[in-house]
């Protein structure tokens, strides 16, 4: 007679990411890439909507855009931290981050390419459980 081991059967949910993008293409291009790879995400273009968004839900990491018309990503990150969310930053204006910034959140320059989008989206994630 064969033994089987009991498959764990339980569905995890898949990782939940509030976007926040002020640029529409770029918006769209980094939501189709975090679709491919499996992550549930929700989208926003200010950061008014962000908090609204981040208060009453739980996400797994926010990835915000530093600077945003009607705020900072930087404001954003702060807030989520709070929470106990990671956060990760995603900028064009390396030059203008403050030096005290570099060492509490993470950084990813723009222009983004997928793969490094999703490696350190992945990187953030994994030392989130550790």
């Amino acid at each position: 007679m064969l033994a089987f081991a009991q498959a764990d059967l339980r569905v995890r949910p898949l990782p939940r990411i509030l976007l926040i993008e002020d640029d529409v293409n770029v918006r769209m291009l980094m939501e189709h890439v975090l679709l491919h790879a499996s992550y549930d995400v929700e989208t926003t273009g200010t950061a008014e909507r962000a908090k609204a968004l981040l208060d009453p839900r739980d996400y797994d990491l926010v990835l915000a855009d530093g600077r945003l018309p009607d705020g900072s990503g930087m404001a954003l990150a702060e807030r989520a931290n709070e929470r106990g969310i990671p956060s990760l930053i995603v900028t064009g204006y390396a030059f203008d981050l403050m030096k005290e910034d570099l060492g509490r959140f993470d950084f990813l320059l723009k222009p983004v390419r997928p793969d490094e989008l999703l490696q350190a989206v992945e990187r953030v994630l994994a030392r989130q459980q550790t």
